[in-house]
């Protein structure tokens, strides 16, 4: 059971900022990528020159930028769950939103780049899974404890 129910409209406003996160960590892994294959390319050259003096210095430098995008990657990622919805995928930009859904409990489904929240899936579906949301059915309003603010 989810911490937090979503209606349709509540996830729509967070949109913005789920989005600014996300990005951000989007960018931040991207970077860490390269940097991690530097590194890597860094410790080849190391192993292949034996008793060679390694660039110590830069390898240093490279390993507290891994280590502070890692942290970066780490806090946006946080900042989105602490409103209550998932990242699912952040390659992809995938984030769910706890719902209900004629008294079930599902996931409104939203990518990095959609305008709106136009899809919904079941809990064990995923995004191969996403049904559209029919605009004419009325939406669930999420009830009692379950709604925390």
């Amino acid at each position: 059971m989810a911490e937090k129910y979503f209606t349709r409209e509540e996830a729509q406003e967070l949109l913005d900022y789920v989005g600014t996160n996300l990005e951000a960590a989007r960018s931040q892994k991207q970077r860490l990528e390269i940097l991690e294959k530097d590194l890597a390319a860094g410790a080849t050259r190391i192993m292949f020159l034996g008793g060679s003096m390694p660039p110590l210095v830069e390898l240093g430098q490279k390993r507290a930028e891994r280590d502070r995008l890692a942290g970066e990657i780490r806090d946006a990622v946080e900042r989105v769950h602490e409103t209550g919805c998932l990242v699912k995928d952040l390659d992809l930009g995938l984030v769910d939103f706890p719902s209900l859904r004629g008294g079930e409990e599902v996931y409104l489904c939203w990518k990095l780049g959609e305008e709106k929240i136009l899809f919904w899936h079941g809990l064990t579906e995923g995004y191969a899974g996403r049904k559209p949301l029919d605009e004419s059915a009325p939406e669930e309003p999420p009830q009692g404890p379950d709604r925390i603010q």
